[in-house]
Order: C-alpha cells, then sequence, then structure tokens
C-alpha cells in the first residue's frame, strides 16, 4: 500500500519539488521585503482585542461576503492568529505567496501586498496598534487569496454532481480551516487548503525557467484548482493522462493502482461524480460501433453459435423493459455497414467484459468504472485502449477500500445492485504533470492533446505549437 502523506509530499511551497525527468533546485524562497520584516526572535504576541479593530482596516476591493473576518476573530475573542507565538513564519510565507500570485494566475496587487509590507515592518516594532492592522491585514488577504484560488476556472469538467465544483469559503471559514490546523506553518507552506498536489506544481513552477516546464505545470495547476481541498475525507481520483486511480482518504493516497483509459479518439471526460453503487455479475451493453466493427462481422463469419459462444444477447431496444429477440432476425450485414444499429448485451460469465463489478456514478455519458477479465493490457506503458469507461487493474480492491470490506456477488443473478451507504466522490481529471512522491514530479504525454488546446488560448496557437511541436 502506497503512504502519501501531506508532511512529506507537500514540500514548503517556497522549496523546489524535483522533476521526474529534467528539473532540480534547492533553498527556500522567500522575498526580501519578508526577509527583512521578520526579526531572529519576534516579540511575544498579546491578547488584543482583533474583532473591533476589524472595522478599522479597509476591506479589498471585491470584499467577500458571507461570514466576516470580524465574525472570525469575535468568536475566538480577539486572540490573534497571525501574531501568535511560533506562526511567524506562517505570516512571512503567506506574504511570498500574494506576492508572487501570479504564479497562480492572480494579480498581486489585488492583495495589497506593499500594504502588508510597512504593516508588518510597524508591526515587528512591538507597538500594539501596528501590529493589530497587520493582523487584519494579514488576515483579509489570506481569505481573499482562498476564495480567489478556490474559485474554479473552466476546463471542461462535467459534474454530474454540482456539490463537487470547488467552493470558495466565507473568510471565517477560510480562516476558522487555518486556525485549526496542526501547524499553521505548514498549512501556509502546502497551500493546505488546496489538493495537495497544487502547491507542489506550484513549489515547482517556482524555480523552473524552462518556457516548455512552465507551460506544462500552469495548465496542470488550473486543472489541480478543481480538486478537493486538503482534509476533504474519502474520494477517488482518475487521472486519466498518467492512466492512474488514487483512492485518497483527507491528504493521505491509501491505495493506487494502473487503469485502462479511452483512446484518444473516445477520450475519458474530465469529471465529477458520486459514486453512489456497485453492480456485480453485470451485464455488458456493447457500445453500436463495436458492435459493428467487432461482433457482426464475426456472426457473418461464423453464423448465430458465435453469439451463444461469447454470451451476446439481442435486445429488441434500448429500454428498461427490452426483450431478448433472436439473432435470425436481424439483417448483420447492415448491421457491419453501420446502417443499421442494434443493442447486444454480454451476459455475466468468465468472458464479460466488465468482469466482476462495475462501479456507478450514473451519468448521461455512460461513463464509469469497471473490472476486467483482460488483465494483459495493464502491462503496456500506455494504456489508452477503452471507449472512454475506466477499466481496473484491481477492482476488488477498490470494492474493500469503498465498502470496507470484499464485495461478492449472492449467486449467479445478474445486476446485483449494492448502495454505498455514504456516496463517495469521484474525480476523473487529466493531470499531464504529478507529483510521484519523494520530492518529485512526474510527467506524462499529451495524448489528449489538452495542453496544446489550452495553452493556444492562453498564448496563441502559434506560441503552442512552438513549445509541443505538432500541427
Amino acid at each position: 500500500m502506497i503512504s502519501f502523506r501531506v508532511t512529506e509530499a507537500v514540500q514548503r511551497v517556497g522549496r523546489p519539488v524535483r522533476p521526474a525527468r529534467f528539473f532540480a533546485g534547492s533553498g527556500a524562497v522567500l522575498t526580501a521585503a519578508a526577509l527583512a520584516m521578520a526579526p531572529a526572535s519576534a516579540p511575544a504576541a498579546t491578547n488584543v482585542s482583533l474583532s473591533s479593530a476589524a472595522a478599522a482596516v479597509a476591506a479589498p476591493r471585491g470584499a467577500i461576503g458571507g461570514q466576516s473576518v470580524a465574525d472570525f476573530y469575535a468568536a475566538r475573542g480577539g486572540r490573534p492568529l497571525w501574531f501568535a507565538p511560533g506562526n511567524e513564519q506562517a505570516a512571512s510565507d503567506l506574504l511570498m505567496l500574494l506576492n508572487t500570485a501570479a504564479l497562480d494566475g492572480l494579480n498581486p496587487k489585488r492583495y495589497r501586498v506593499r500594504d502588508l509590507q510597512r504593516a508588518m515592518r510597524s508591526a515587528w516594532g512591538g507597538n500594539p496598534v501596528a501590529r493589530q492592522r497587520a493582523e487584519m491585514l494579514l488576515s483579509q488577504a489570506f481569505a481573499t487569496y482562498v476564495r480567489d484560488l478556490r474559485h474554479a476556472p473552466n476546463v471542461g469538467v462535467i459534474y454530474v454532481d454540482p456539490q463537487l465544483r470547488a467552493q470558495a469559503p466565507s473568510p471565517r471559514a477560510a480562516l476558522q480551516a487555518a486556525a485549526t490546523a496542526p501547524s499553521l506553518p505548514q498549512y501556509v507552506a502546502a497551500m493546505g487548503w488546496m489538493h495537495p498536489f497544487y502547491g507542489q506544481l506550484r513549489g515547482t513552477l517556482t524555480h523552473t525557467r524552462d518556457p516548455r516546464e512552465r507551460a506544462l505545470l500552469t495548465v496542470n495547476m488550473e486543472r489541480a484548482r478543481l480538486l478537493p481541498a486538503a482534509n476533504s475525507g474519502r474520494y477517488v481520483l482518475v487521472n486519466a493522462a498518467g492512466q492512474r486511480l488514487y483512492m485518497f482518504n483527507g491528504n493521505e493516497v491509501q491505495d493506487s493502482m494502473r487503469v485502462v483509459v479511452g483512446k484518444p479518439a473516445q477520450p475519458t471526460p474530465m469529471m465529477a461524480a458520486l459514486i453512489r453503487f456497485t453492480s456485480l455479475n453485470p451485464y455488458w451493453n456493447v457500445p453500436p460501433d463495436l458492435v459493428a466493427e467487432r461482433i457482426a462481422p464475426n456472426v457473418l463469419k461464423q453464423g448465430t453459435p458465435y453469439l451463444r459462444a461469447k454470451g451476446y444477447q439481442v435486445l429488441s431496444d434500448w429500454g428498461d423493459k427490452a426483450k431478448v429477440i433472436s439473432p435470425a432476425t436481424i439483417d448483420w450485414r447492415a448491421v457491419a455497414a453501420g446502417r443499421k444499429e442494434i443493442r447486444v448485451r454480454q451476459l455475466p460469465g468468465p468472458a464479460n467484459s466488465m468482469g466482476d463489478m462495475k462501479f456507478m456514478f450514473p451519468n448521461a455519458q455512460g461513463i464509469y468504472l469497471h473490472d476486467t477479465p483482460s488483465t494483459e493490457l495493464f502491462g503496456e506503458a500506455a494504456r489508452f485502449f477503452s471507449g472512454g469507461c475506466v477499466r481496473l487493474e484491481a477492482a476488488p480492491r477498490l470494492a474493500s477500500w469503498l465498502y470496507g470490506k470484499p464485495l461478492r456477488a449472492k449467486g449467479a443473478r445478474p445486476e446485483q445492485k449494492v448502495s454505498l451507504p455514504q456516496p463517495v466522490p469521484v474525480y476523473l481529471t487529466y493531470l499531464t504533470a504529478v507529483p510521484s512522491g519523494g520530492g518529485q514530479v512526474a510527467f506524462f504525454d499529451d495524448s489528449y492533446r489538452k495542453d496544446a488546446t489550452r495553452l493556444a488560448q492562453l498564448h496563441g496557437s502559434k506560441r503552442a505549437r512552438g513549445l509541443f511541436g505538432g500541427r
């Protein structure tokens, strides 16, 4: 089992993360201003009343609605966050993040970094009023920055269940999450309000100067912004670009496995949905194009006994009450030529392409995760062979993780539905740059051409061709 904890794999944002192929660096990054402001020994924090001080600090333009920064401090009796003993490094790291917000596709001016730098210099002088002002400015800027990062860009994700969209927290919620973290400096350094992958990709982007690497990291950070924040409970993450599935629990990858995903002509879509049930002994409803390409030609060569041997049935229609009909009534030449579409399903059994189970998150695209009897493809380095669904290297292992126990069919009855007591989110994404543990980032081929397409949108098609080659 893979143990991939945020404390090990999500390094300080200002510290480089070495990509697997071509990047290495060292040393932490702080802005010069932050270094100049941080004293060798910060003065002890006093329990000043910050709930009233909030009104004295102007909120950034476009202030966030909902529960306010003042509400956060009122709920904690005015105790400081950034100037609490031991949290000085968190304030410096936050300034670094804000000053380099262009790496996130955001405007650093929005966060009033110069005002923050001046306020911090005054605060380290020991003036309680200056410290109150610096505390409030830091919290306002932090809440705005978190909101901006959690505002999901439109990169083509299908939200089957809308509640899985990345949500921008209220200022109070953002600050409360930071305040309850085991370590505020570590929370800020690891960008704990984002998915664990995000901070590592940003750390690499901070240090690399190669234009192609920077372009790859930028588009992948956009996609990582749509993934769950750290400590989001249990969820499944499928990375089509890396042809791998991860089982997350909070910040930890508890297990992972190889998968087969859609071929470039039929790509696995980016999607967010809730796994609601598992179907044991499933039928396989054969896609019409495969009926034409694979089944009909064999029927023409071998006759209808081919269908019986492979466990195929022909159904009257695509409805829930469809009836099994005689294959002798079908014009198989018309099917093979693509002039006629029919519904064919494969019965459960050793040859069934769904294997023993499929994991269902009902969606209009007909995408799901499923077992397979054909295991030889998992030995391939590039596993883009499916019609869009995701074939699993070890479906029973995923079932045990989801349900907390092995799943076994009761008898031979087809399509035995086993509901999940609590639906589990699944995120199908496309990351061609992925932190791989041990301070590395692995890069994958842009098999679906999403990187090149996005870079053409951002920088123009001519530059995108120069970075990635191709047409």
